[in-house]
């Protein structure tokens, strides 16, 4: 339900510290009405995020410039989206529960499983990890950090975790049938990265959501219970239902709407019901007069046995606009892949304008604290 964001009425706690017991009794009484909205954030990530949404206690001290929220926003989740600037997406219980629940029935969990939380509660994927125990009636069991070993002798039934995580138990060779099922989320995996761990065991469920949409809302590209997708006349994914946000704390940036859908900065496509990512309409790049997503490009890389991993990004050309940029981790880094072998292998995949221009060599890619790579940090240069 959408609400105005102006008339604060229930208190905004910060919690500045590592997931744990103390952070889940918060974020349960928070759900239940019986305590103050939480607002969750990671030890050493929070400053910019206090300034921006001051809440009215941190550590359960109040501050003299903090604000309240409507009375029925029960956590607020500090992202940066694109711009690196802190906005706070306001999640009411009713919204967290329904995404909990139809995420529940999706996977087929039953009453009891216990589920694994090894990751960041100050983002929504770790946010909806307790509320599904929650819902689920049981604890979760909580990791300050991933940890591959204590991952795998957790006993949790079910887990959550983004495409970086998985890939490092994936190169283990672990046995993953010791969880039902792993819901991966925060990023697109890497070409093969699912197939490789369905083969070590596992059942996983890939998902697609954000923090506007109490996290994951689709999964293996089919909406959960009560989720409607369409795509705009813009190429943009709009997604309604009860799992949507309440607004951005103090209003700002306005929320995208568009009636009753929420506009995401994303382009998809729908086939037989099913949802096609294909990138963010900010990492379009304009390159000599066309247009090329760089999500598209990204993943025909990742795909080359001599690439670990790889990014994709515009950088601002006299001649061209823009140059379309690979970022590679190589797989053999004494014998990297060179631009012309890239370019040749992209020739029969990708339209001409979208093979890159240029390459760039790194040892491992930036990540945000949610896994997903830090664009931001790449398009700067550092």
């Amino acid at each position: 339900m959408w609400r105005n964001p102006s008339h604060p009425d229930r208190p905004l706690h910060a919690i500045v510290q590592p997931p744990g017991p103390a952070l889940f009794t918060a974020v349960r009484d928070a759900l239940a009405g019986d305590g103050p909205a939480v607002l969750p954030l990671s030890p050493g990530h929070a400053g910019p995020a206090l300034a921006a949404l001051r809440p009215t206690h941190v550590e359960g001290a109040p501050r003299d410039d903090g604000a309240g929220v409507p009375g029925d926003v029960a956590v607020v989740i500090a992202t940066s989206g694109s711009t690196g600037a802190p906005k706070g997406v306001m999640l009411s219980a009713a919204a967290l529960r329904a995404s909990a629940a139809a995420s529940l029935r999706r996977v087929g969990a039953a009453e009891g499983d216990r589920w694994l939380c090894c990751l960041p509660v100050s983002h929504v994927s770790g946010l909806q990890v307790l509320v599904r125990a929650l819902l689920s009636g049981t604890e979760p069991i909580i990791h300050p950090a991933f940890d591959p070993h204590a991952v795998l002798t957790s006993g949790a039934r079910h887990v959550s975790m983004v495409p970086t995580q998985l890939h490092r138990l994936v190169e283990l060779g672990a046995d993953l049938s010791v969880f039902s099922t792993i819901v991966l989320g925060g990023a697109a995996p890497r070409p093969g990265l699912v197939e490789q761990a369905t083969g070590l065991g596992a059942r996983v469920m890939t998902t697609y959501g954000m923090s506007e949409t109490s996290g994951g809302c689709v999964y293996d590209g089919r909406p959960l219970d009560n989720v409607d997708l369409k795509i705009g006349a813009d190429g943009l994914i709009r997604i309604a239902g009860p799992v949507l946000f309440s607004g951005y704390r103090f209003g700002e940036p306005p929320a995208p709407l568009d009636g009753e859908w929420f506009v995401t900065s994303d382009l998809g496509e729908l086939t037989g019901g099913r949802l096609r990512v294909l990138g963010r309409a900010d990492d379009m790049i304009n390159t000599g007069g066309e247009k090329v997503v760089a999500a598209a490009v990204t993943a025909v890389l990742c795909a080359h046995p001599e690439i670990a991993d790889a990014a994709v990004i515009g950088v601002p050309n006299p001649e061209w606009g823009e140059l379309v940029t690979a970022i590679v981790v190589p797989a053999k880094p004494d014998t990297p892949i060179t631009l012309e072998h890239l370019r040749a292998y992209c020739r029969d995949r990708l339209p001409p304008h979208a093979a890159p221009r240029d390459l760039r060599l790194v040892s491992r890619l930036p990540l945000l604290p949610n896994g997903k790579t830090d664009l931001v940090r790449l398009r700067a240069g550092t």
